[in-house]
């Protein structure tokens, strides 16, 4: 027996030694997967197996040049013709070798995002169409959908249910801009990201002969976070593996429980399905945690026992008891700034802490803004990973601008970065002679701008940026920050921008520049103006807000060899692990996202991404909520988190934070009617419908807390709050006649009728 097998627990050892026919290995948090993935490579290598008949697909290629180190130093032999990486960069090998079956030439390009908005961008103008109905980031996203879902553009028309959706959402000619794309990337002999997958899929389909050469050298495939597979990546392996005579020689590794990437397109029924694809499948379950003290494991076992569709399994550990998990209420969520930052020292001086085994971990980047400006306060190193410090942010640094321009007009920094952001028509040429004007006069470009001779049309273009800036000016009240920089946020056009370009990703950057606006709300109300570097309580300006950010922000002396905290999303953290976790922000429509309240999927896979934050965690975990915070520059009452109730009282170390606030969650819950946390519920009765004819939708603006309203889909139910305002004004509505009955609606979109 190979000696590297001795150090492997018993079910370890059989899912490395089990190397014919299908294998599933079902690994919680902290089990060994790396170790079994990687031995179980080196023992098939042992029995005789040729690397060059193995494939190993990673998410990283940082994962496959460690696994392949790994390999190396217990096996003897080269292993060059191993190949170990990523979906894309493995199918991207084969295609070059192959791609001239399909029409591409084998030294194709591969297009990075800006190279394909670009050429969006292009085709929408050709197209004659308006770019404000079709941004290139959303329509790269639905083609980028499209081609994960094998929909051809011809596939992509005789499907109802797509066009229906593109008529719905105004953009009925997405259905060319795909085609031409298509045609146009196939033409320029590019490829963009999703056709690595998607052109290897064709390719197989296509030839039989080159998809059976592949099976012929992959007799041993192996895939690694298997639950992060989409639809067409779990097609391609079908591909290889399961055919007529084939030894199905597939082994899977991943973790249901830790699926959370559904909005990139992930889908857990490949994991749970598995067994189902591969009838003679082999299931190994990696039980033991190595990671965590029993506390932290057993209140992660409790949390995902109410997630209904699972691959039922009982993390254990063998380590100390440790410390039991702290919960932390605060009122705000500046306090909660205050406390963990104040918990980090503490940490850190009574137990010897170091920074960089400390993380604070949140549902949604913006919430980085607080923890950062008391972390400085007190002097604490750190870092943000996975993304820029939130006041380097690209949105963040186009708004200060504009701040900064109003100050003072004759900032040619923030002139030259807004000038034509968002985009108003003032191209290079019209630049050119304002920085031509303002250097022959001696002028700043601001004044240059407001005299320098143009043509007609840039001179109206550019006079709407002037009337901007100028009104600002006028606007900006000495006594309140909040109200100045609310109105040049809107009159400038980005928050509009954004919006309007609805992506995922505009949402994330809208929610940083609410987050800021909210922090001027915050310094212009609080009474220590937020711990940042305070100044008199009479001093609310802009111009003092934007010099206290100047301050905190500036990170020229920083040393980068210190030990740093680290600030990340949930998301990010997934596969790392830290001695002291602060998972904050444990508030209903926060984590879970108000976005997920939609379905019970989407519930269950805020609780997954829960159970991965509470898994990071070796010795410390503190989970922290607010019971206000603003949104839209509102003051809003939160609820805590349903998902915090759903962990033992006896694995928390002060329990009646959550469990006796008045009572408990679920007595509150009773009381006010409101669904915050899973019970069982009564049976419920049959929703009240109205004929569609006979539905009369009340305008948004008539929506108010308190009425009684019906919905077409969910029925009768009850106003308890609207936050937000305008075009962005959000209901929390009670409806009592559906399982889950509490829902968040953007009224914009909703259709309610007010009942009498």
């Amino acid at each position: 027996m190979e000696e590297f097998l001795q150090g492997l627990n018993p079910v370890q050892k059989s899912a490395v030694t089990q190397i014919n026919g299908p294998v599933m290995v079902v690994a919680g948090p902290g089990s060994g997967k790396t170790r079994v993935l990687t031995f179980r490579i080196a023992y098939m290598i042992s029995q005789g197996i040729k690397p060059y008949n193995i494939l190993s697909l990673t998410f990283t290629n940082k994962a496959a040049r460690e696994m392949k180190e790994r390999i190396e130093k217990v096996t003897t032999g080269n292993i060059n013709s191993l190949w170990a990486g990523t979906f894309h960069s493995l199918f991207a090998r084969i295609l070059r070798i192959e791609a001239e079956h399909i029409g591409y030439p084998t030294s194709f390009t591969i297009y990075d995002s800006d190279d394909s908005k670009s050429l969006l961008r292009t085709i929408v103008k050709e197209m004659n169409l308006n770019k404000d109905a079709y941004p290139p980031n959303q329509i790269l996203s639905r083609i980028s959908s499209a081609k994960s879902n094998l929909l051809t553009p011809k596939a992509y028309v005789k499907d109802q249910n797509q066009m229906s959706a593109d008529r719905i959402a105004n953009r009925p000619h997405f259905h060319e801009i795909y085609a031409k794309y298509v045609n146009r990337c196939k033409k320029a002999g590019a490829m963009d990201f999703d056709d690595l997958l998607f052109r290897l899929f064709e390719l197989f389909q296509k030839k039989p002969d080159v998809l059976e050469k592949y099976r012929e050298r992959f007799k041993y495939i192996l895939v690694d976070e298997f639950q992060d597979t989409n639809f067409l990546q779990y097609a391609i392996i079908r591909k290889l593996a399961k055919y007529d005579g084939s030894p199905e020689n597939v082994c899977i590794v991943g973790d249901d429980a830790q699926s959370i990437y559904a909005f990139r397109g992930a889908t857990i029924d490949n994991i749970l399905d598995f067994e189902k694809d591969f009838a003679n499948v082999k299931v190994f379950k990696l039980e033991q945690n190595y990671r965590s003290t029993p506390h932290i494991v057993d209140a992660a076992n409790e949390v995902i026992s109410h997630n209904k569709r699972q691959i039922k399994k009982k993390i254990w550990t063998d380590q100390e008891e440790g410390y039991k998990i702290k919960a932390l209420k605060m009122v705000s969520d500046a306090e909660e700034g205050k406390r963990i930052a104040d918990l980090i020292l503490e940490y850190k001086n009574r137990f010897h802490v170091p920074n960089n085994e400390i993380a604070i971990l949140y549902r949604t980047n913006a919430q980085s803004r607080v923890f950062e400006e008391h972390l400085r306060r007190y002097n604490i190193p750190y870092r943000i990973y996975g993304g820029q410090s939130f006041y380097q942010r690209k949105e963040i640094k186009d708004l200060m601008a504009y701040f900064r321009l109003v100050i003072n007009p004759n900032d040619e920094e923030a002139f030259k970065r807004v000038v034509n952001f968002p985009k108003r028509g003032v191209g290079a040429s019209t630049l050119a002679k304002i920085f031509e004007f303002a250097g022959e006069e001696g002028i700043p470009l601001f004044e240059a701008a407001k005299s320098v001779m143009l043509p007609s049309r840039a001179r109206t273009q550019l006079n709407k940026f002037i009337k901007i800036i100028q009104s600002g000016i006028a606007k900006n009240d000495p006594e309140n920050a909040y109200e100045t920089a609310e109105y040049i946020a809107n009159s400038s056009g980005l928050i509009k921008s954004l919006k309007d370009e609805n992506t995922l990703e505009s949402m994330n950057r809208l929610e940083n520049v609410e987050a800021l606006l909210n922090g001027i709300k915050d310094f212009v109300e609080s009474d220590e103006v937020n711990g940042i570097n305070p100044v008199a309580a009479e001093e609310r300006s802009l111009d003092a807000y934007i010099q206290n950010i100047a301050l905190l922000t500036d990170q020229d002396n920083e040393d980068s060899d210190l030990e740093q905290v680290t600030l990340m999303s949930v998301h990010a953290a997934k596969g790392l692990e830290f001695d002291a976790i602060f998972l904050v922000g444990m508030e209903e429509n926060l984590f879970p996202s108000f976005m997920s309240m939609e379905s019970d999927q989407d519930v269950d896979e805020e609780r997954r991404l829960f159970y991965v934050a509470i898994t990071r965690a070796r010795k410390f975990l503190t989970l922290s909520f607010a019971t206000s915070r603003y949104r839209f520059g509102k003051l809003v009452y939160n609820r805590p988190s349903r998902f915090l109730e759903e962990i033992g009282a006896d694995h928390m170390e002060n329990p009646d934070i959550i469990y006796a606030r008045s009572g408990s969650m679920r007595e509150e819950t009773a009381k006010s009617g409101v669904s915050g946390i899973p019970k069982k519920r009564k049976k419920i009765n049959a929703i009240t419908r109205v004929a569609p004819k006979d539905f009369k939708p009340a305008s948004p603006t008539e929506i108010e807390a308190g009425m009684q309203v019906l919905h077409l889909k969910f029925g009768k139910g009850k106003v308890l709050s609207v936050d937000g305002r305008n075009d962005s004004k959000v209901a929390t509505i009670f409806f009592d006649e559906i399982d889950s009955p509490q829902r968040r609606i953007m009224l914009k979109f909703a259709k309610l009728q007010i009942l009498d």
